[in-house]
């Protein structure tokens, strides 16, 4: 018989294990098989050096049997009746520690009866026994990915590594007739721990870790030819991390910095990728429409949708639309198999009790790109975000529960678990930076400009009546015809018939207006300036807001007032909105509280335009200052913008402010009804 040479260990069984199997209760021996909750032993008995009988285990107290290693009561049952313990000589002290170290140990153990102690060097081991293959190697360690977010792992289950193992979120232990393997979720920290712990890993979770490792820091400029719009450094860089995530990664970058030109970058890269869905709040959805046509090329064609219930749409390659509509619209949307899924503000999408979310959530199931936006992505409640980022990255935390409790300040109180905190956001922001774009305006202010301007079109909330007087204001014009030419910026009828027209365009539009300086004020922590021309577009805005934290100045208020308006709104951190008269307020103060201003109606010249937008715009502003124009779509207010802006081009001096328009401005409006 040929043997071979094993390390092994020395072993402690309990007494009842060991009277069963017929073996000393301390041996060494080499392990030959393992399982998760057992060994297969091969080895041989040795003398307890704790002086315990390696019959029975009892502590020895004789004398002689502290020799021998075995008690006066075991004699007999280790073949050793006739020994005189009184009377010991060395040969029979060593005849009888050779009885005990004869006796083979040749089983299997349950793990939890045995105690490892200290390496033991070897024993041999017949090559022949039944429970060792010697051909088999000891079993690799190795990690494969078999879902989007789980790891398979197997291994030899040895006690340190099985203890590992079990740490794991999310693992379990899997059986099956051909094989047993354990699961866990393929988070980049669970990869980078077995990883650590000796495993090799697959190229899916490979690809996982190098996905998440980079961040946009790590991205050179991507360089996109034909995008109507130039994209500053910042911007470029931003677009490569999204090539990078093949187009799976967060926007997250401050309110006017430009989240939407770089998710529109993308798309313009990738003219295969369509059709692409917009899902925005409902308030900016045609401004999307504004930024696709000013940025992309003519033949991308966009459209938006409206209302609840679906219609056939003819072969659109981007597709905008509303949260609030999305769910009447998600089975056909997904029946187009979009390539691509742009969430502006995705904490709309943070209740999943909501139709909305579920919407949402099963129409990203079948889209291969997706790039959520939020220019407060974890500020605010870190929880909000949490949607978007299993869409974009489902490895990266384990399950909400995990990062709930890790992240939102889970505690309970009392009716159930409040996850509206925020906890260890330093250590959130690091492990996002793999899966989120994240600049803030201070790191980026060298590339700003000192102003930016958005138009942001609303929607009419009277269509039917602003159409009414619009006709009428149409009748007028066309009934004058021939006239025009002689208009003068005195005519009172004109005034009054633009005026009225105007009016009711600020009317139609106040409701979206508001619904846009809600989720400015709820998704940022900045202050914001919003000027307005009639009395009752300002008062229904602080009916709405409070003067809790808002303030205004239009003509009612007297000048040793406004002193103290516009120091409350400067210092007082409560105090987030201020609300002005163009002409009233738009001159002789300083509002540098704010780097944000929204016009809800225009002045008649680009003189008064620009003194009202320099209150922010002044000395000791830290800031590059956007500018706003919530106008009302198709309306007098967009014609009035345009006009505005041709004159704004070609102004060389600054204008001062008038009560009426001058006739040039005048008659150009009139003569664009009358054509």
């Amino acid at each position: 018989m040929t043997f071979m040479e094993l390390p092994a260990k020395f072993y402690r069984t309990r007494p009842i294990v060991a009277r069963e199997k017929g073996v000393p209760i301390y041996f060494k021996a080499a392990i030959l098989r393992e399982t998760a909750r057992a060994v297969y032993l091969y080895g041989y008995g040795e003398i307890d050096p704790e002086v315990r009988c390696s019959k029975c285990g009892r502590a020895l107290t004789h004398p002689g049997s502290k020799l021998i290693g075995i008690g006066p009561e075991c004699l007999k049952d280790w073949g050793l009746r006739d020994l005189v313990l009184e009377s010991l000589s060395p040969e029979q002290i060593e005849m009888a520690k050779g009885v005990t170290r004869s006796k083979v140990i040749d089983s299997w153990f349950p793990k939890s009866v045995l105690i490892a102690y200290e390496d033991a060097g070897t024993v041999q081991v017949p090559s022949t026994h039944k429970s060792y293959d010697g051909a088999r190697e000891p079993q690799k360690s190795i990690a494969t990915l078999i879902k989007e977010n789980t790891m398979k792992l197997t291994f030899e289950p040895t006690g340190d590594l099985l203890g590992k193992v079990k740490s794991l979120p999310n693992r379990s232990f899997i059986s099956k007739e051909t094989e047993k393997y354990w699961i866990a979720s393929a988070s980049p920290t669970s990869i980078k721990q077995v990883k650590e712990w000796g495993f090799s890993i697959d190229e899916g979770l490979s690809n996982i870790m190098s996905r998440i490792e980079k961040s946009v820091h790590d991205m050179k400029e991507a360089n996109i030819e034909g995008l109507k719009k130039t994209l500053r450094p910042f911007q470029a860089q931003g677009v490569a991390f999204l090539e990078h995530r093949n187009g799976k990664a967060i926007i997250g970058d401050d309110m006017g910095l430009g989240k939407t030109i770089q998710a529109l970058a993308y798309l313009h890269a990738h003219p295969e990728l369509k059709p692409a869905i917009v899902l925005s709040p409902a308030v900016v959805k045609y401004h999307w429409l504004n930024e696709v046509k000013g940025c992309l090329s003519d033949d991308r064609k966009a459209v938006v949708l409206e209302g609840k219930k679906a219609y056939q749409l003819d072969n659109p390659d981007i597709i905008i639309l509303n949260y609030d509509i999305v769910a009447g619209w998600q089975e056909y949307l997904a029946s187009l198999s979009p390539k691509v899924l742009v969430l502006d503000e995705c904490q709309a999408i943070m209740n999943n009790t909501t139709l909305r979310t579920k919407a949402v959530k099963a129409l990203a199931k079948r889209i291969p790109h997706i790039i959520p936006m939020s220019g407060t992505p974890v500020i605010n409640r870190p929880k909000e975000i949490y949607n978007a980022i299993r869409m974009v990255e489902p490895n990266l935390f384990p399950n909400f529960m995990h990062f709930a409790n890790r992240y939102c300040g889970a505690k309970h109180n009392g009716f159930g678990w409040d996850y509206n905190g925020a906890s260890n956001l330093e250590e959130l922001y690091e492990k996002l930076q793999g899966v989120m774009i994240r600049r803030r305006k201070e790191e980026v202010l060298t590339e700003l400009p000192p102003k930016q301007r958005a138009v942001i079109p609303v929607a009419l909330s009277n269509e039917r009546e602003y159409r009414r007087v619009e006709k009428d204001f149409i009748g007028w014009v066309t009934e004058k015809k021939g006239k025009l030419a002689a208009v003068k910026a005195s005519n009172a009828e004109a005034l009054s018939q633009i005026s009225a027209l105007r009016f009711m365009a600020a009317k139609g539009a106040l409701k979206g207006a508001i619904e846009w300086i809600k989720d400015f004020l709820n998704d940022t922590i900045h202050k914001l300036v919003v000027f307005a021309v009639h009395k009752e577009i300002i008062s229904a805005l602080m009916d709405e807001f409070g003067t809790d934290i808002a303030v205004k100045i239009d003509g009612s208020v007297s000048a040793q007032k406004r002193s103290e308006i516009v120091d409350r709104f400067q210092n007082d951190p409560s105090v987030r909105l201020f609300v002005g008269n163009i002409k009233a307020a738009g001159v002789g103060i300083t509002l540098t509280a704010s780097h944000n201003v929204a016009f809800l109606e225009l002045p008649w010249t680009p003189g008064l335009l620009d003194q009202a937008e320099d209150r922010c715009n002044r000395i000791g502003q830290k800031n590059a200052v956007n500018i706003w124009y919530l106008l009302p779509r198709d309306t007098i207010e967009e014609r009035l913008a345009e006009m505005i802006d041709d004159k704004r081009k070609v102004i060389t001096a600054i204008l001062d402010g008038e009560d009426v328009p001058d006739s040039s401005m005048l008659t150009a409006m009139l003569n664009s009804y009358a054509e």
